[in-house]
């Protein structure tokens, strides 16, 4: 896991005493043992969980202050023979303040000390009472036992690729949290050691402040809170641990009893310094200046991957509102186009329909389009152009939808232009190559441009981004438009579209967009077969879309490794695909994409969707005549 970036976390919370250091100390060293047993190389207990947070003035007490101070050296001294770093909350003493802090172990040692910086001191909470805020520290190193420690806010702790900052409960609460300037200063995994009680709307409270932190932050968020064992005198500690990143929570847990809790999440290094690459305001020198990295000499350790990893990473999950997402991507595509026919003063818009997933999905935003303009249904024009390849059930399926809708509709047979550019050119009609399929795109679209001339309308283009990013388009054919609405959604997601556009229409409209959805695949420029079936299938060309999509999602977004986005579609598809058929569609899709950028270069305007887009005037800039040798030696 380690060469792909990825590093197993785990956070818990034990059965405690309240005031019995030595138990809470075998409780914490038992739990993780348990964690680097399942390959975690951290683990990060709640706030004060050597001591428990709630002994209130038991805290000004020598006995348990000095007993805390042993297990908490004694519990360092365990950590040198397993390759895990372990985080821990408890009190130290510095010039007869007391300071509520984490301690990082590792190596045998007590690595550093973080204190809690804001001290929340209202309601059922009075730290102030026993503790002071990290503001008020005078020195960066103590005294502890008989070592010298590090001590202070602007510590990050270093594993391999993992840098680790850590804060304490209300930190993350505060305006300008630590956290903030650590990751600013480079740490990509924030530890958050916690007591924050049970009550109603706080769990979700706290669930949303850890998504945002991670996300706004692009890191790694692995929060533990105290657990039930706590005091209830006044409040319920309810032991909620919580492992995010990139603003998705990986694992989030309450205590259900009295056992104790233990999570686990595999974190994504290489995802996180993506994103940051990309963001050159990100890091923050004064912040760096002030940082102080403490190594360790641990690794991260081999562990078998649990993340999950998703196959469609375009197509929003049930859990975040499929239906809103969908809705939202269709607006942006509708109300993209109807502001570029505003600019334009169109008043047709010209869309070749073929029968096929593209124009659908084109042709159903174009009429969104006139409806937000409030202008009629009938200023689309869809126009079939049968040619050599079309079947009847794409062309019937084609003409029946723009009926249902009420548009504009037109039918221009192609073949006899087709046989009289093909007499002009020397080709013969029966060598069906390249040039037999090129010359029917190129006519198609120069009747849809000379109709837009004519009725002083614009193109709507129907290719999508899985398209561009295999370049499966002709060069100055369909590859041409006046306005690519489809330009940023990939072939799986224009599937859950059409499905959803589906159960928002009529009966007759949505028993045709079925079929539609049913249909194969095809640019439809051979010849059906004796029975009148498609012949030439895309996806038995290229490799299925799925898969395309999922490569193309982890090679532009995070601009991950092929090696890698091999490792990830292995793991993905591991019950849909075999190994070979996988390698096969990647070696596809990485000479595609690469010969094919040249097409990308010169790309008309349409919307950006999602987080991936190759217009070269938005989020992909890359060179025409680019080798792709290296990344065909890692397929």
């Amino acid at each position: 896991m380690k060469q792909f970036g990825f590093i197993r976390v785990a956070t818990g919370v034990i059965a405690g005493e309240i005031g019995n250091p030595i138990k809470n100390s075998e409780q914490i060293y038992n739990a993780t043992i348990k964690a680097y047993n399942e390959g975690a190389s951290l683990i990060v207990f709640p706030e004060l969980c050597l001591s428990s947070y709630s002994c209130e003035d038991l805290f000004f007490n020598n006995t348990l202050l000095e007993t805390i101070k042993e297990q908490a050296i004694e519990l360092a001294k365990l950590t040198s023979d397993y390759n895990i770093c372990c985080v821990i909350g408890l009190p130290v003493k510095v010039n007869d303040k007391l300071y509520n802090c984490a301690a990082f172990l590792a190596d045998g040692e007590i690595k550093g000390f973080v204190p809690k910086t804001f001290l929340p001191n209202y309601s059922e909470f009075y730290e102030y009472r026993w503790f002071s805020p990290s503001t008020s520290l005078d020195v960066s190193e103590i005294y502890y036992g008989e070592k010298i420690i590090p001590i202070g806010t602007n510590l990050v702790f270093k594993i391999d690729d993992a840098i680790i900052g850590v804060e304490i409960c209300e930190d993350l609460w505060a305006n300008s949290s630590p956290s903030q300037n650590l990751t600013a200063a480079g740490a990509n995994i924030i530890c958050n050691l916690s007591a924050s009680n049970s009550i109603v709307g706080k769990k979700s409270y706290r669930e949303m402040l850890t998504k945002s932190i991670s996300l706004t932050s692009h890191c790694a968020y692995v929060y533990c809170s105290a657990g039930i064992t706590e005091s209830t005198t006044d409040t319920l500690y309810l032991g909620h641990c919580i492992i995010a990143e990139n603003g998705t929570l990986l694992a989030n847990e309450i205590q259900s009893d009295f056992s104790p809790l233990l999570i686990f999440a595999d974190i994504d290094l290489e995802r996180i310094s993506s994103d940051r690459k990309k963001i050159t305001t990100f890091y923050n020198k004064n912040y760096c200046e002030k940082l102080k990295i403490i190594n360790t000499n641990n690794s991260i350790n081999d562990f078998k991957l649990k993340r999950k990893v998703d196959p469609t990473p375009f197509i929003p999950s049930a859990r975040d509102n499929k239906d809103e997402r969908l809705s939202e991507i269709f607006n942006i595509q509708a109300l993209s186009l109807s502001r570029r026919i505003k600019h334009t003063k169109s008043s047709k818009l010209i869309i070749g329909v073929s029968g096929g997933l593209d124009s659908t999905l084109a042709l159903l935003v174009a009429v969104k389009a006139c409806d937000i303009l409030g202008l009629k249904n009938d200023s689309v024009m869809g126009v079939t152009m049968p040619g050599f390849g079309t079947t009847n059930r794409t062309l019937n399926n084609a003409k029946r939808l723009m009926a249902s809708l009420k548009i504009t509709t037109k039918e221009i047979d192609i073949t006899l232009a087709c046989r009289q550019h093909f007499k002009n050119i020397g080709h013969d009609e029966n060598e069906h190559d390249i040039t037999y399929e090129n010359a029917q795109a190129r006519i198609r679209t120069q009747i849809l441009l000379d109709l837009a001339n004519k009725h002083r309308g614009i193109v709507v283009g129907t290719g999508d981004l899985s398209e561009l990013a295999l370049g499966f388009a002709t060069f100055a054919g369909d590859h041409i438009s006046m306005y690519g609405v489809n330009s940023g959604v990939p072939k799986t997601l224009i599937r859950h579209l059409v499905n959803w556009q589906a159960k928002q229409l009529d009966s007759n409209s949505c028993e045709i967009l079925l079929d539609i959805l049913d249909t194969p695949i095809s640019p439809e420029l051979i010849p059906p077969d004796d029975d009148g079936n498609i012949v030439q299938q895309t996806e038995k060309v290229l490799g299925d879309y799925l898969l395309h999509d999922f490569f193309l999602y982890y090679f532009v977004r995070f601009g991950f490794s092929i090696n890698k986005i091999k490792f990830l579609s292995f793991y993905a598809f591991k019950h849909k695909y075999k190994k070979d058929y996988i390698l096969n569609t990647l070696n596809v899709f990485v000479k595609r994409f690469f010969s094919q950028q040249f097409k990308r270069s010169c790309l008309p305007d349409g919307p950006k969707i999602g987080s991936v887009s190759l217009s070269p005037r938005t989020d992909w800039k890359m060179p025409s005549d680019c080798s792709s040798a290296i990344w065909q030696n890692e397929v």
